[in-house]
């Protein structure tokens, strides 16, 4: 028999529904339309839409090239990414020794302003599982941002503190070969954060957060903290790192990629001439030199002057025409060549000499940049981050980062830390856990004899995430065939209940006895439990 808290109204017969979970980035049950809020309690209507309107990648795309993916990623609860083809590369082909920094890391952070909860164990689980694959992993407290953006006492941050801590380790996060802190204990993060803060402004931070003349100073100073946490395991080494995150975190990221780049030494390009262009302008120069140098006779180069000829006539008027037109027809008969660029953007004078010298082949020295001829882009990058580390500088790798679906609540809608029937605390006592599993909402039918009739709506139901993202594990074959069993009609709700209601409980149960085991290792790691701090 089914419960009278079920929704839905999709009449498709089970014969015509699809067989497995939709891993395409769809809706999500009860979520709101795009809006990313890094501090707001938003979910996200369509994920699709991420991928058109701030540049996520479909995670679909990049699975192939993963080492044993996780379970996580196999069903798509992660579904998209930014960049996350270097941390997979990185990892397939790590050769570092046991004392050496790893080619790959993985960070995440935990603010703590209320007990972990199954939505954090993905987070949890995607740590360990980096780590695993020989990652080096980084589990940090997020007590500043607690303190200035959520206004916790340092008392009550200590407390949620161990607990998120433990359940890390209780979960198999390994302190030996990882490291955990918190932000303000860490003086390395917060002298980081006091560099890139001279990366950033106020209307930049004013556009992304929406900080006005009433935002407190130590609000804002968190948001540099949080690009330092970022992009700390790049102190060890520059190297691929990847951050895992909801699609609401997604503003810090890409605050995170821009400061890494403006805290490097040189920027590297592709040019055609002299001077510099964007994106666009430079898509529209190398169609020119394509086309010119295939029709080009003798030995006289392809020229600027005859690129802006062959754009008045074969490219589109646009903005990005004129202004390549412009800056042709000012180069003249300078000759039209493909090459790379190095940009001065920080680097000392000592720097700036040597990266010339280092550069082989033809090059032409201008006052703030070199042109090589005879170097690939891939190349020149790697050449100016070695001159850049050994004059002092950081080297920073555009951070990486995955992003995971949210979990609907239990009651249906948003899961909210502040109303306890939505969510399932690690902390739960078993029975209680399972009492919440009993009474969750599900995306079954009005009537038993609907269901058999109709099937149930995995992809709207709370239950069934509870198998995806938790209670199957990693046993995909289990997944899958509670999913076909509910959407064919062969399922019914109340005993599909029963079951995640038992496992919910075996798992509680589980977690709490290693997290008791946790808590001597917990003590004995070179970690602040109790903060020095008042307030």
């Amino acid at each position: 028999m089914t419960d009278d808290d079920t929704h839905g109204s999709d009449d498709t017969p089970p014969s015509d529904r699809p067989a497995t979970p939709l891993t395409d980035g769809g809706s999500a049950a009860g979520a709101d339309d795009v809006a990313l809020d890094p501090w707001g309690s938003s979910t996200v209507g369509d994920y699709r839409k991420l991928f058109e309107e701030f540049g996520i990648e479909e995670f679909d795309e990049v699975l192939p090239e993963v080492p044993e993916p996780h379970y996580l990623m196999r069903r798509g609860v992660i579904f998209g990414h930014r960049d996350y083809g270097r941390v997979a590369e990185a990892m397939r082909n790590d050769t570092t020794g046991p004392d050496e920094p790893a080619d790959a890391a993985v960070l995440s952070g935990f603010m703590p302003t209320g007990d972990p909860h199954i939505g954090h164990k993905m987070v949890f689980d995607e740590i360990i599982w980096h780590q695993e694959r020989g990652a080096d992993a980084f589990g940090l407290i997020a007590d500043l941002e607690a303190h200035a953006a959520r206004g916790l006492s340092w008392d009550e941050i200590d407390e949620h503190t161990r607990s998120y801590l433990l359940s890390l380790l209780a979960l198999g996060f390994d302190p030996e070969q990882g490291e955990l802190y918190r932000q303000s204990t860490n003086r390395e993060v917060q002298d980081l954060a006091f560099e890139l803060g001279t990366k950033a402004n106020f209307s930049e931070l004013s556009a992304i957060y929406d900080f006005d003349g009433e935002t407190e100073v130590s609000y804002m100073q968190s948001v540099v903290t949080q690009m330092a946490d970022i992009l700390y395991p790049q102190l060890e080494k520059p190297r691929p790192t990847v951050i895992p995150v909801g699609p609401d975190q997604d503003p810090h990221m890409r605050l995170a990629r821009d400061l890494a780049a403006r805290m490097r030494f040189f920027k590297v390009t592709e040019g055609y001439a002299s001077f510099e262009v964007d994106d666009d302008e430079r898509e529209l120069l190398a169609r020119a030199y394509e086309a010119l140098e295939a029709e080009r006779d003798g030995d006289d180069p392809v020229r600027c002057e005859d690129a802006a000829d062959w754009l008045r006539e074969h490219a589109d008027a646009s903005e990005a025409r004129a202004g390549a037109v412009e800056s042709l027809d000012a180069a003249g008969k300078e000759p039209l060549r493909p090459r790379v660029r190095f940009l001065d953007r920080n680097a000392t004078d000592e720097a700036f000499e040597a990266l010339i010298d280092a550069v082989e082949g033809e090059k032409r020295v201008f006052e703030g940049h070199v042109d090589a001829f005879d170097m690939d882009r891939a190349a020149a990058e790697d050449l100016a981050r070695e001159v850049e580390v050994e004059h002092g500088g950081y080297g920073f790798q555009p951070p990486s980062s995955v992003y995971h679906r949210f979990m609907t609540g239990l009651t249906g809608g948003k899961m909210s830390s502040s109303v306890p029937a939505s969510h399932i605390s690690l902390l739960d006592d078993p029975e209680e856990g399972y009492d919440k599993v009993k009474s969750a909402a599900t995306g079954g039918r009005e009537t038993a004899e609907e269901q058999r009739e109709l099937g149930g709506e995995a992809d709207e139901c709370p239950v069934y995430e509870l198998y995806a993202y938790l209670l199957a594990g990693d046993d995909d074959e289990f997944a899958t065939e509670v999913y076909e069993e509910c959407v064919g009609g062969e399922r019914l709700c109340g005993d599909c209940k029963e079951q995640a209601a038992v496992l919910m409980e075996e798992f509680l149960e589980e977690h709490q006895e290693k997290r008791e085991e946790a808590k001597e290792v917990l003590d004995g790691l070179d970690i602040e439990l109790e903060s020095p701090r008042k307030g």
